[in-house]
């Protein structure tokens, strides 16, 4: 075997430019890719006289490619040499695509080519502040080159209706359903942030998932869903409530105590606590309660797993409710619990500074694998008459 370069290296070399997008960036006036000089691998003298027929073949085949021969592709470069046994003869050592025809030719893809001419051109025509992101981006360009009479549909009418504070529903552009949207938020972000003028960009939300805020949309209001812990609370009957996040933050309910748990069935099992309401709460979403003065007037618990990533989300929880209180996520439940330890996937490792010290020495424990490698308990596998037993020392019932 011999690593002498072949015309499918030759082929590969080019693929490369029009994979990594200059090729395509050069039609638009970025530096040119072409003429490009390919240097070539070769047999060495010791290799023509040893593997004469193999030289002859390798040499043959990259002569299938020479214009000056075949009429198309790519010019060789030869350099004539004088050997002890074969005399004078002549050897390719470069191979040299003039042109960007000659380089798509060689690895077919000419007609995407000119399909990318014709996507600019209706791009900028309809947007041209859109033309130095194309040159920065132009895999993305033909990547959508179905996409683009419905992207161009929706930014402008996103242009022509300032101000619509309206849903993404209400969108009414030709040929654009609401799934299109959603799942093009993204691109869909990045060219409105270069159409748009600045004022129409709401810069304290950023990505896909703040999309509606940052371009002045309605976002699907989030909901608040709660249990009153105490009969006489309920409201008309109903104990298990959901609103919405600027209805829950003006409700200013009268309880003293608020539970917070990630599990829809805690949540739902949760023992009778007088004058209590438990939250179903969103991971480490808390943002939308964090305009809930009067939840901050009440005794607040928070309930998780007992692992790092539970003790991050009860950090995170402080940041909005710094007296809040951790319920059941201590030493001795961890220990009683031991037949139910299972592992995290994903342990969090990064030092968090709103636990206690009770808090942070079985945090440090979990992160460094001190009891066990990985090791979680999941908040549901905690025994019920263990909650219920918590709930009475802690002077709760």
């Amino acid at each position: 075997m011999n690593d002498w370069t072949t015309p499918e290296d030759i082929r590969k070399r080019i693929q490369r430019e029009w994979d990594n997008g200059r090729i395509l960036a050069a039609m638009q006036g970025e530096e040119a890719v072409f003429p490009l000089r390919i240097p070539l691998k070769r047999p060495d003298s010791k290799a023509l006289a040893e593997q004469f027929e193999a030289a002859r073949l390798w040499i043959a085949a990259l002569s299938a490619m020479d214009k000056e021969q075949a009429g198309s592709g790519c010019r060789l470069e030869w350099q004539e040499f004088a050997h002890r046994q074969l005399g004078r003869n002549r050897i390719p050592v470069a191979a040299i695509v003039e042109s960007e025809k000659d380089g798509l030719g060689l690895i077919g893809t000419q007609s995407d080519a000119d399909r990318f001419r014709e996507l600019t051109a209706t791009v900028a025509d309809a947007f041209p502040a859109l033309v130095p992101w194309m040159r920065q981006y132009p895999l993305k360009v033909l990547d959508q080159a179905e996409n683009w009479p419905r992207l161009l549909a929706v930014l402008d009418w996103v242009v022509r209706h300032p101000g619509a504070n309206i849903y993404l529903r209400q969108i009414d552009a030709s040929g654009v359903d609401t799934k299109f949207i959603e799942q093009h938020r993204g691109l869909l972000g990045d060219l409105l942030d270069r159409v748009l003028l600045p004022e129409r960009i709401d810069e304290r939300y950023s990505g896909a998932k703040n999309f509606e805020q940052r371009y002045g949309f309605k976002r699907k209001p989030l909901q608040v869903r709660f249990r009153f812990l105490d009969r006489k609370l309920s409201l008309h009957g109903l104990s298990d409530i959901a609103v919405t996040s600027e209805v829950f933050v003006q409700m200013a309910l009268p309880i003293k105590r608020v539970f917070v748990t990630e599990n829809e069935i805690n949540f739902l099992s949760f023992p009778d606590v007088a004058d209590g309401l438990i939250l179903f709460g969103g991971g480490y979403g808390f943002e939308h309660l964090s305009q809930a003065d009067w939840l901050r007037q009440k005794e607040i618990f928070y309930w998780g797993d007992i692992d790092t990533d539970g003790f991050a989300i009860l950090d995170q929880f402080r940041s909005q409710f710094p007296s809040a209180r951790s319920l059941v996520m201590d030493r001795a439940t961890l220990l009683e619990h031991r037949m139910f330890w299972g592992n995290e996937d994903r342990p969090a490792s990064r030092q968090l500074e709103r636990l206690n010290a009770e808090e942070s020495a079985l945090y440090d424990d979990l992160r460094f694998d001190r009891i066990a490698p990985s090791l979680r308990l999941e908040q549901e596998r905690i025994g019920f008459a263990w909650i219920k037993a918590e709930l009475a020392r802690a002077g709760l019932k």
